[in-house]
């Protein structure tokens, strides 16, 4: 097992484009870490650069204490396992697992323990003899997993392993995942864009945008307590609602938007310091919301949908410009271009500055 510590590293290429922006990071020993973000935002080059295939710009790379910027991969000792499966369709599973350490001119028996070893541990053993066509699209990828655990590296590294599998294979992939980590205790690295695989397997979330690190920290903490709007509109499902507005005094402190269509009151203990009559922006996650009576009501907001998601279902309305998503009991129904009483938590709000999207500090934490 090995630490994997980055200090100002980057990555330009010779066009001018920045993949990865002074990134400094620390994956502890043993860690299950998750690079998160949307396409082109630097994850997989910055997975790239910690296994060899990309060459640093600028900063260090240092794995299990010793820097290995100009390390071959091969001598790196870490595993990679990649999106595309590609697995030689004419070995069958034991040799597709075995085929690196063949190549390395390991000893038969050794290979043989291996091999058998982690089939084991991948429930594999009964499919050993088979060939690549003869399996399902899981059993695949566990092969392609099979070939990484074999090497017995120090750091293991996935890019987007499960983004070829359909729904259902995903969720007994992410089990199978975290189980592997529980049994073998590695250090592991992976890059997804999916929140769901991010939140479920990773012991902490580093989540990139344009090349940067925009938060780290635990999947609760990026949920509940996130640094920045990018960050708050990545993570969750539905995203955050955002509500541009002002904060006004006027017999206590209200957040107020859509020319007082919304009307929020703010504590103004729960927060170090506010920017009363300027622009900020509102944040409130759709469970936070919820149908009020209607003398209680911040809002009123017309129905444009309804999302039946089995035991809770998600409510979409807009108020003059603003959409806003509910999270309502599944057995409610509205009709279509309804009005409806909204109110919301208001020991769950967000406020980020309405010009860079940085998250106003809050003095008293009621949220999780």
């Amino acid at each position: 097992m090995a630490s994997v510590l980055l200090e100002h590293l980057w990555k330009i290429y010779p066009n001018g484009h920045v993949a990865v922006a002074d990134v400094t990071l620390e994956v502890n020993d043993g860690e299950f870490l998750v690079l998160l973000g949307p396409s082109g935002c630097g994850k997989t080059t910055l997975l790239r650069l910690v296994a060899g295939l990309e060459t640093a710009s600028r900063g260090t790379i240092c794995i299990g204490g010793q820097v290995v910027n100009d390390v071959p991969p091969r001598d790196r000792d870490i595993a990679m396992v990649f999106q595309n499966y590609a697995l030689y369709p004419h070995m069958t599973v034991y040799e597709n697992i075995a085929f690196g350490l063949k190549l390395r001119r390991m000893p038969k028996a050794e290979i043989d323990r291996r091999v058998r070893a982690a089939a084991r541990v991948l429930e594999l053993e009964h499919l050993l003899d088979r060939r690549p066509h003869q399996l399902s699209g899981g059993q695949r990828q566990r092969v392609a997993v099979g070939r990484a655990i074999v090497r017995e590296p120090q750091v293991f590294l996935f890019d987007e392993p499960l983004s070829n599998l359909d729904a259902r294979l995903r969720v007994e992939m992410r089990a199978e995942l975290a189980r592997l980590h529980r049994e073998l205790g590695r250090t592991m690295l992976y890059v997804t864009h999916d929140q769901v695989e991010a939140m479920t397997l990773g012991q902490r979330i580093v989540v990139l945008h344009q090349g940067r690190i925009q938060q780290v920290g635990t999947p609760m903490e990026v949920y509940h307590h996130p640094a920045n709007r990018f960050v708050a509109g990545f993570i969750g499902s539905p995203p955050m609602n955002f509500i541009e507005g002002r904060l006004e005094q006027h017999q206590g402190l209200w957040f107020i938007a859509e020319d007082g269509q919304i009307r929020i009151p703010i504590s103004q203990t729960a927060w170090s310091a506010l920017p009363i009559g300027q622009a900020v922006t509102l944040g409130v996650r759709p469970e936070a919301v919820h149908l009020a009576l209607s003398e209680s009501a911040m809002m009123y907001g017309r129905v444009e949908a309804l999302e039946v998601l089995g035991a809770v279902a998600h409510l979409y309305v807009r108020v003059g410009q603003t959409a806003i998503t509910a999270q309502v009991e599944a057995h409610q129904r509205f009709e279509l271009g309804s009005n409806v009483p909204l109110g919301v938590d208001e020991t769950r709000l967000h406020l980020f500055d309405a010009e860079t999207g940085l998250v106003l500090p809050r003095t008293i934490t009621t949220i999780p």
